[in-house]
């Protein structure tokens, strides 16, 4: 079967391409309206410029082919953001805060959960210039908005601080290959293989870092944290980010972990996911990653958030299937100008030739247009 799709990649059809058209213009209309401007990376680059201090994970997600052009290796983008990262330090070059939006496909060579596509339509919001918790409030602030927007609101928004790791593991002295071993048993909250990895280091940084799978929750989180984590200054301030965040955010629904530290090579301050009601993946990733912007030549202050707009339609309430009115294609001033009220109200009304066994496509729709003496009116599709 030459024309069956690869595993994890799906076709569009019609309700829901409509539905993903719909949601990609609202979203984009609420990122304009609050400043944020549109850019449009290509699909393609140079795997050097693509993959660039975006660490390893991005690199195994990245899709690689050679440029019959250059002879160069290439890749199809897993993530737009570097390459939003790469238009504002390199093309952009703007002196004060820039904000940008970006919308389009990506391709993982692997799918990210067992029930995720390899090709995400990433939607997402970047704000560079700012290295102040202003900028991350703002940006967990447009995070809970387009949620809403998108009628799958966040009913929890995690929270962490990667740079409470970097600390940690700089007290402790470890080498790199240790260093990633102890990100991986705290991202998945292994307390004994931790007990074991960490058993020949020194404390308090060894009590501090079996600590933090077991902070979590709530803003008193960050009291207990301040209570079990070394006193001194670095870490006393990287708490003190995350406490102006609970009090600025109290409205939102979020909450703090501090083990979790996804993207860690990648970011370098606060780390947050988005999750919905009945979202056991997250439906939105994010935090700051100051450093990115060194490989394109100007380091910039940068924090944003993307999210697959393709796992956002897949959880928006369901409708049903009818959404439409099947009018005849026929030749008649009161139907046309009836259609035109209809759709000029927001309707979606299908225009159909019947087939040839006499009946017309009914994809899409529920209701229908028939001729009531002379003049048209709206019945039920399957009766008059």
């Amino acid at each position: 079967m030459r024309w069956v799709l690869p595993d994890h990649i799906q076709d569009a059809l019609p309700s829901e391409a409509h539905q993903l058209e719909t949601l990609r213009r609202r979203l984009l209309d609420a990122f304009r309206v609050r400043g944020y401007q549109l850019v449009m990376p290509p699909l393609l680059e140079y795997l050097d410029s693509l993959t660039t201090g975006a660490g390893q994970d991005l690199k195994l997600r990245t899709f690689k082919l050679v440029d019959q052009l250059s002879g160069r290796t290439m890749g199809v983008r897993a993530d737009m953001t570097p390459q939003v990262t790469r238009i504002d330090a390199h093309l952009l070059n703007r002196q004060g805060v820039s904000r940008l939006c970006y919308c389009g496909s990506a391709l993982h060579s692997l799918p990210s959960t067992l029930t995720a596509t390899r090709e995400p339509l990433q939607l997402g919001a970047e704000l560079y210039g700012h290295a102040g918790i202003e900028a991350d409030v703002e940006i967990l602030r447009l995070l809970a908005e387009v949620l809403r927007l998108a009628e799958v609101p966040a009913s929890r928004i995690d929270i962490g601080h990667v740079g409470l790791f970097h600390a940690l593991a700089a007290r402790a002295g470890l080498v790199p290959g240790r260093e990633e071993e102890l990100f991986d048993l705290l991202q998945a909250k292994d307390v004994p293989t931790l007990q074991v990895v960490l058993a020949d280091v020194a404390e308090p940084v060894r009590t501090a870092l079996l600590a933090l799978p077991g902070l979590y929750g709530g803003p008193e989180v960050l009291e207990r944290a301040a209570a079990c984590l070394p006193q001194d200054e670095e870490i006393a301030g990287l708490l003190g980010e995350l406490r102006q965040l609970a009090a600025a955010l109290a409205d939102l629904p979020i909450s703090f972990d501090l083990s979790d530290l996804r993207g860690y090579h990648y970011h370098s301050g606060i780390v947050f996911a988005a999750y919905g009601a009945d979202s056991p993946a997250a439906l939105a990733l994010g935090g700051r990653y100051d450093r990115v912007g060194e490989a394109f030549g100007r380091a910039r202050p940068a924090t944003g958030f993307s999210l697959d707009l393709r796992e956002l339609v897949w959880r928006l309430p369901a409708r049903g299937e009818a959404a439409g009115i099947l009018a005849p294609c026929v030749d008649d001033a009161e139907l046309g100008r009836e259609v035109a009220a209809l759709r000029a109200r927001g309707e979606i009304v299908v225009t159909a030739l019947p087939g040839h066994d006499g009946t017309w496509n009914e994809a899409g729709c529920d209701r229908q247009l028939v001729k009531r003496g002379d003049r048209w009116a709206i019945v039920p599709l399957q009766g008059e």
